[in-house]
């Protein structure tokens, strides 16, 4: 009297997905609540090639205040150097005699130049009541011109 009671000898060879579907509801819920939180600040879409603009002619004019910024520590106006403190004094005295609207200054700075010293130069010409800055960069070639030449 050896009875099967309750079933086959026959091994169930389907796939019991119930767990593996938990599973991933439970990760996807995970995903969905992290997610946001990773995101820090806001996002920008930044120009990835931009051919710049003309330059503008008053920067080769002998009258024009050019800031020059090689590196961390030296500022220049023309071929002299200021130290910051004394830069101030020195763009007020250039821009003395000029038009309201006459009035700006161009920067140029190094590419290795930190920008807190950028806008510590920039700080300075603001305090002399000049509010037309213009930052200086080399101009980049176009790719059909380039490609041409």
């Amino acid at each position: 009297m050896a009875g099967k009671v309750g079933g086959d000898d026959e091994y169930n060879s389907d796939i019991n997905v119930t767990p593996m579907v938990d599973v991933m509801l439970v990760l996807l819920i995970i995903f969905m609540v992290v997610t946001p939180l990773l995101q820090q600040g806001v996002s920008v879409n930044l120009p990835r090639e931009m051919i710049s603009p003309d330059e503008d002619g008053d920067i080769s004019k002998d009258t024009s205040v050019i800031i020059a910024i090689p590196d961390n520590s030296n500022f220049y106006i023309g071929k002299n150097q200021y130290p910051l403190t004394t830069l101030g004094e020195q763009i007020k005295t250039l821009m003395k005699d000029k038009a309201p609207d006459k009035r700006i200054v161009y920067i140029k700075s190094g590419i290795d130049v930190d920008y807190g010293r950028v806008v510590e130069a920039i700080d300075t010409i603001r305090k002399q009541d000049i509010d037309k800055i213009g930052l200086v960069a080399d101009k980049k070639k176009d790719t059909k011109t380039a490609a041409a030449q």
